[in-house]
């Protein structure tokens, strides 16, 4: 590790230490940009306008705010910084937008658009997810520039509106703006660690994909005295056609949802990754699932099939009546490894085999995001691995996919690039919820990870150009 990288790494994690990245967070949580609230549309432009071009224009990016090609989806800024068409281009994302701040349900003291700091946490809504994470990506770069004057490769950088409300449009602006795009690698952050003192790099994400099961017989409840064992239940028939799809301890009967196989290198990765939640009361069954599976292989590396929501009558004020309909809201959650072309057309055939032709599957979304994982012997793997393990001292985790969604196959498909996710939050970090913050010490570290990385893949293609 040269005395360069050291004082650049170094002087990156400082700003987590000396109120320079604080400063530049309160700046962004102060921006309101609820994308699921329709009246803040103008402030997702504001968040672009006045946070992060004045950011990256002094990089010597160019940067453009381009309206959302889809009705309902809140705006994107694109920005490029060339240095030599010849250097390999590097691609930030990140997203401007977050839930709702919902400033009732926060403990007294703090408020969502103000950062408050107790200890080693900054309180503040968007700052675990995301303007902290996309913000430390852009203050390691900046700190690079600062210390070399150049960074050695060509830097590109998206941030979306639209991520908590599905990422409306983002398909769209990537296929039309896919020459603008166009990188070597994508590398972001979002999401949290898997543990929060030892850094993980994601190559992708599991896909998701809900719908809804529906028993509709007739027109209204009939008194349950008169009729009750007389009239089909409709919530006893989709109780049981729910049973059918898995065993009584939750394993999927169901095989074309299951992975095909899965790669020797992920299996290997899963094996060596603990999940040991921090919250005692989550009991984790071994034999719950997939029971020959290691936990993280059932979390990172299988099929999940959950029922999101069954109702069936008025739950809340029950009446003496045989129902007319049932409804159940359900998510399967998979790897690449599975064939999702085959989820809903094998649901349906596995239901009809059972005589459940009354089951109706329907409702099924148009956002979602797909599974997609990077292959792990990508050069662009060893190389992330590599320098993050030379900054902090030993090597991190490579986890093959995160359990939750992320745009990785978006980026993929259209861009044809590896896809790296670098974390910077940690589950605790209450994302969603009231309360939600970042941890001090992840800041820094990430500023420092960030920073070292930018400076090896400039440092690579520097020397050997020479």
């Amino acid at each position: 590790m040269t005395a360069d990288r050291i004082r650049a790494t170094d002087d990156a994690a400082t700003m987590a230490r000396d109120g320079r990245f604080l400063d530049i967070l309160r700046g962004r949580i102060a921006v309101p940009t609820e994308s699921q609230n329709a009246e803040r549309l103008p402030d997702l432009y504001r968040y672009l306008r006045e946070q992060i071009v004045p950011a990256l224009e002094p990089l010597g990016f160019d940067c453009r705010i381009l309206d959302n090609p889809v009705e309902g989806g809140g705006p994107f800024l694109i920005a490029h910084r060339l240095e030599d068409p010849a250097l390999p281009t590097v691609l930030g994302y990140g997203h401007g937008d977050v839930v709702r701040g919902i400033p009732e349900l926060w403990r007294e003291g703090l408020d969502p658009w103000t950062v408050t700091v107790e200890g080693e946490r900054w309180y503040g809504r968007g700052t675990a997810d995301n303007k902290g994470q996309h913000a430390i990506w852009i203050a390691a770069l900046e700190t690079v520039l600062r210390h070399r004057g150049r960074l050695g490769f060509n830097a590109k950088f998206v941030i979306e509106t639209s991520e908590e409300i599905g990422s409306i449009g983002l398909d769209v602006l990537l296929e039309t703006e896919a020459e603008a795009l166009a990188c070597d690698v994508l590398l972001a952050s979002d999401g949290p660690r898997l543990e929060r003192d030892k850094v993980d790099i994601k190559l992708g994400n599991r896909g998701a994909i809900a719908f809804d099961l529906r028993v509709k017989l007739r027109e209204g409840s009939r008194h349950s005295g008169h009729w009750g064992g007389v009239l089909e239940d409709p919530g006893l028939i989709l109780a049981h056609a729910l049973a059918s799809i898995t065993t009584p301890r939750g394993k999927i009967l169901i095989d074309d949802w299951l992975p095909k196989s899965v790669p020797a290198k992920v299996t290997e990765a899963l094996k060596g990754i603990v999940v040991d939640p921090s919250d005692p009361t989550l009991i984790m069954p071994d034999d719950w699932g997939e029971a020959r599976l290691e936990r993280a292989e059932k979390m990172y590396g299988w099929t999940s099939f959950i029922v999101l929501a069954y109702v069936t009558g008025a739950p809340d004020k029950p009446i003496n009546g045989v129902q007319s309909e049932a409804y159940a809201r359900c998510q399967i959650r998979y790897t690449v490894d599975a064939d999702e072309s085959r989820f809903i057309p094998a649901l349906r055939e596995h239901l009809d085999a059972h005589g459940f032709q009354q089951v109706v599957i329907e409702n099924l979304p148009k956002n979602r995001f797909p599974a997609w994982r990077t292959d792990p012997d990508n050069p662009w793997v060893d190389r992330v691995m590599g320098s993050v393990g030379q900054t902090i001292g030993k090597p991190p985790t490579l986890m093959p996919n995160s359990s939750g969604g992320l745009p990785s196959e978006i980026f993929a498909r259209h861009l044809g690039c590896p896809v790296i996710w670098i974390p910077h939050s940690y589950g605790g970090c209450k994302q969603h919820g009231p309360d939600e913050h970042l941890l001090q010490p992840i800041v820094e570290q990430g500023l420092a990870i960030m920073a070292g990385l930018f400076w090896d893949i400039g440092t690579e293609h520097l020397e050997a150009a020479q």
